[in-house]
């Protein structure tokens, strides 16, 4: 991957030499944690529930999965130059090494049921040469989400290895390309947090092949 864009800059004041010593804090996980790896005995989705594949020449780089159309697969890979947005397939390199992938979804009823077939498809073991890092949930409208809503996205979330959440972003809306001066805080942090994921041990992703 390139050099990670999304880093915050340095106050004008504060140089190199005004920083405190020690290790430099790593990004925040701001994910809850499942499963790492498929598991036996969860049962494949019927094949017309599951998504599309195609061939990749080989494991380069990351790819965004879309589990549903408009998920913002195509945002988040604009947001993490050097990754890929995978158009609602699964992309699958040749062995022996697997690709990482992230699943994206919206936050709305028909989002969630996407990723949970998504992740049950993963997660049974027939999508061969792909590792699921997690889960961006990307919000669909403004404001908290709907307890049913919260409480189904928590079940979702318990079957991958991690869930990012994205707030709802209106210049995003409004069709404006995502740049760091139209993105907030929290979103610096979980790219952050991902590109730290993908760069700290891009080989150890446990995937069927």
């Amino acid at each position: 991957m390139t050099q990670n864009p999304w880093t915050r800059q340095q106050s004008p004041t504060q140089g190199p030499e005004q920083s405190a010593p020690g290790p430099s804090p790593q990004p925040a996980d701001l994910s809850r944690r499942g499963p790492s790896a498929p598991q036996h005995g969860v049962p494949a989705p019927a094949e017309d529930q599951r998504l599309p594949k195609f061939a990749i020449p080989a494991a380069d780089t990351l790819w965004w999965v879309g589990a549903h159309g408009g998920a913002g697969e195509t945002t988040m890979s604009l947001l993490l130059p050097g990754t890929r947005a995978a158009n609602h397939r699964w992309p699958i390199p040749p062995p022996p090494v697997p690709t990482p992938v992230i699943l994206v979804a919206r936050t709305n009823g028909s989002g969630l049921r996407a990723a949970q077939r998504a992740a049950i498809e993963w997660a049974s073991g027939v999508v061969q040469g792909v590792a699921v890092l997690g889960l961006v949930l990307i919000a669909d409208a403004p404001g908290r989400l709907p307890r049913v809503l919260d409480d189904f996205a928590d079940i979702v979330g318990g079957g991958v290895p991690r869930v990012w959440d994205i707030p709802w972003i209106e210049e995003w809306r409004r069709g404006e390309a995502p740049t760091p001066d139209n993105t907030p805080d929290e979103v610096f942090e979980v790219l952050e947090s991902i590109y730290a994921l993908r760069a700290s041990n891009p080989a150890d992703y446990p995937a069927p092949y």
